[in-house]
């Protein structure tokens, strides 16, 4: 069957290793969606890091999509919340105890902005607030109402500690059975509702659009892309910089992203 959605990850795929997009991605990709092919961006940001890359690319409005919070929530590009699994007042609650496993910084992302207890703040943490352009709000936790909710959490350091490790490894089993958790970075580990993962979410969309999953494409490097590499049914690229596991299960491995990679497997698979 021929191809009729791209979904393509952020950092580490279409992004450059400075956080930009190349000129021929960007040429490849308006090629496609000449011929009715349909792009979305997927990616562990919210809405508001993505959509500088979505109007780049000349991507706007109700009618287009973006997978979002690692697949936590999908939304049009209008901002119109199509599908959100989101985490509880009772699951802060968790998350503060298993920051007390290492030396973490610990932020809570909604789609408005970010919260975080911590008064120090990592540069990491810093980092993914200034990419996503987000506020970060500092709050005590006795600030935080009973009925708070967020689609995402992340557990971060900067990157010359092994803190993030340690969490890793003290990481207890029922929080891998309560929570999606990946590490989506050497230093940083991201945490979903269960069954809140960017495969799912491709899913739910590719119904709503009355598209086959054997119709998808996706692009992913990160074991946060690791849910839409499980599923048999889409078309499968790894990038040239992707990890080892993600690399196993591609049905193709492109160039990096550095070198072009998602352009150069849209020309030998779509154009």
């Amino acid at each position: 069957m021929s191809t009729k959605l791209v979904a393509i990850d952020l950092d580490g795929t279409l992004l450059s290793s400075n956080n930009t997009i190349s000129l021929e991605n960007k040429r490849v990709i308006q090629a496609i969606r000449n011929k009715g092919v349909k792009v979305v961006l997927a990616s562990g940001r919210p809405l508001s890091g993505v959509m500088p890359y979505e109007q780049e690319l000349g991507i706007d409005g109700k009618d287009e999509h973006a997978v979002v919070f690692n697949g936590a929530v999908v939304q049009t590009l209008a901002g119109q919340v199509l599908m959100s699994k989101k985490l509880t007042y009772q699951d802060f609650l968790k998350m503060l105890k298993l920051q007390r496993l290492a030396k973490v910084n610990l932020h809570f992302e909604t789609t408005e902005c970010f919260y975080t207890c911590d008064r120090d703040l990592s540069v990491q943490m810093q980092i993914n607030a200034s990419f996503t352009n987000n506020v970060m709000k500092v709050r005590n936790k006795n600030e935080i109402p009973q009925d708070f909710t967020f689609n995402k959490v992340g557990f971060t350091c900067d990157l010359k500690s092994n803190e993030i490790e340690k969490l890793w490894r003290n990481l207890p089993a029922w929080a891998f059975e309560k929570y999606d958790i990946v590490r989506s970075a050497e230093n940083c580990i991201e945490l979903n509702t269960k069954g809140a993962s960017k495969g799912d979410a491709l899913v739910n969309l590719a119904n709503r659009l009355g598209i086959a999953e054997n119709e998808v494409m996706i692009f992913g490097d990160q074991d946060n892309d690791r849910s839409m590499f499980a599923n048999p049914n889409f078309k499968k690229i790894a990038m040239g910089n992707a990890i080892s596991s993600i690399k196993e299960q591609a049905d193709y491995i492109t160039a990096t992203n550095d070198a072009n990679g998602v352009a150069k497997a849209l020309k030998k698979f779509v154009l």
